[in-house]
């Protein structure tokens, strides 16, 4: 029996993996260097345990053509309270 997944450390979310597939099966390494980041950076970010500053949110949004909000969104729909 596997362990339980952990649950997600940043109520931010993303659609960078998929965006990577759509864009010629990007690798989370080629990604990582056309943003100036590490591939790890990557895996945390598409696995919810990191949500990216606002400069790096922008950068990985232009790459793609897209908002920042089409990259990025409230797991729940909403901010969670303060």
């Amino acid at each position: 029996m596997s362990a339980a997944k952990p649950p997600p450390a940043t109520p931010v979310d993303n659609q960078l993996r998929r965006l990577r597939f759509e864009h010629g099966e990007m690798t989370q390494d080629a990604l990582a260097r056309a943003v100036g980041i590490t591939r790890q950076t990557i895996v945390a970010l598409e696995g919810g345990r990191y949500a990216p500053s606002l400069e790096l949110a922008m950068r990985l949004a232009h790459l793609f053509g897209r908002k920042v909000d089409e990259v990025f969104f409230w797991r729940d729909g909403a901010p969670p309270p303060l």
